[in-house]
């Protein structure tokens, strides 16, 4: 026999997972009040880094039903929530989603919702990729250096270059001047380059 478990997510301290427990009770699911997790966490946090969902994780098994109300507690945009269910659905549990009908996201309907959400997912990660470019594209074409500012400069880099050439290790060298060993190495790997 499946146990049924509820996951009830709030952004903030002002409001309550009342609502949403009552909306999935009324609805038909039967959750006992130790298998309903709430938690009070920003939708920006992704599932998988949500204490109270790892908690829920550590309690269900195959065969097990998880009821949300609305799919945004599942994730925080669309490749999370896919991300989520695809990891619920290879542990053998299955997915209802209340705003959806009820919806088993693990039956031939949900897949096919899934594969929209799917879809979703693969347009926003495309559109976010092609904004980056063009902020990218942007930058450059805007004379602003791009990355993190080097933690050396000018002279230093031309001592930290003649104690390289003259054998020091990279460990020390980088010990006094208080930066990491990647810093030393950047600056050893461009030794031609200008300061």
């Amino acid at each position: 026999m499946s146990r049924v478990f509820a996951y009830c997510r709030v952004s903030t301290n002002d409001q309550t997972t009342e609502n949403q427990i009552r909306e999935i009770a009324a609805a038909g699911f039967a959750v006992t009040p130790q298998r309903a997790v709430t938690e009070t966490v920003s939708g920006s946090v992704e599932a998988a880094q949500r204490k109270g969902f790892a908690k829920l994780l550590d309690k269900m098994e195959a065969g097990d039903v998880l009821v949300v109300t609305k799919m945004d507690r599942l994730g925080r945009n669309a490749m999370d929530v896919r991300a989520t269910v695809d990891r619920l659905t290879a542990s053998g549990i299955r997915v209802h989603c209340l705003a959806l009908g009820g919806m088993d996201l693990t039956s031939p309907a949900g897949k096919m919702t899934m594969g929209v959400i799917n879809a979703m997912a693969e347009f926003e990660r495309d559109l976010l990729i092609e904004r980056t470019q063009a902020g990218l594209a942007r930058a450059k074409a805007e004379g602003k250096t791009l990355g993190r500012p080097q933690s050396l400069k000018g002279g230093v880099i031309e001592t930290v270059r003649a104690r390289l050439a003259a054998g020091e290790s990279v460990a020390a060298v980088a010990r006094d001047h208080g930066t990491s060993r990647q810093t030393i190495m950047r600056i050893r790997d461009n030794l031609t380059a200008p300061a």
